[in-house]
């Protein structure tokens, strides 16, 4: 029995950070309430575009720092250099982790009727990877920074890019969120 085919938790499921949805169809509106079964597969569904997204991604981007090590230049490196490349590949491996983390969860857990398990497990995998590649895009910006452009302007560019990654993948959801959530409180009422 696949994940996709098991019959839904009866219990009633947990509001976390993943758990978005209210219990209506993807579009919200008049559409019908869905079930269980079908939010936590939809949800599921949703888990797994997003994480070919992020992984393919992230996998492109280790992959280029992996090969970093072995250019003539990174011989020529200093120590904060070096270091700013370690905590690079190491971000980097984190995220290639956490982001491929819900496939391994999946294969482990399949079949054993825990797809509500399943899917906030890989939910919160998800958010960290999205962390540690961010942190990874910024450590990556930051080593290529210091060697093209002069003085302290390559640390402004990259706290520059990281406040954007920050409004854009955390702020505006969130925002998006609360004003859902004061939406349906008014509705509501």
């Amino acid at each position: 029995m696949t994940m996709t085919e098991q019959p839904a938790t009866p219990a009633k499921e947990k509001t976390t950070r993943c758990a978005h949805h209210d219990g209506h169809g993807p579009g919200g509106g008049a559409e019908a309430p869905e079930s269980p079964r079908e939010r936590v597969n939809r949800r599921w569904n949703e888990v797994l575009q997003e994480t070919r997204v992020t992984q393919t991604g992230v996998q492109i981007l280790f992959g280029f720092l992996l090969s970093v090590a072995f250019t003539p230049l990174f011989r020529e490196l200093g120590t904060v250099d070096r270091a700013i490349y370690v905590a690079t590949v190491v971000l980097g491996a984190s995220a290639t982790g956490a982001l491929i983390a819900p496939v391994s969860i999946h294969r482990f857990l399949s079949g054993q009727r825990m797809k509500n398990e399943v899917v906030e497990a890989a939910c919160r995998l998800m958010t960290c990877g999205m962390v540690l590649l961010a942190l990874t895009i910024g450590c990556t910006l930051l080593l290529i920074l210091r060697f093209v452009v002069p003085g302290v302007l390559a640390e402004v560019l990259v706290v520059g890019v990281m406040l954007w990654f920050g409004l854009c993948w955390y702020v505006l959801p969130l925002r998006i969120r609360r004003r859902a959530a004061r939406r349906s409180a008014d509705d509501e009422a």
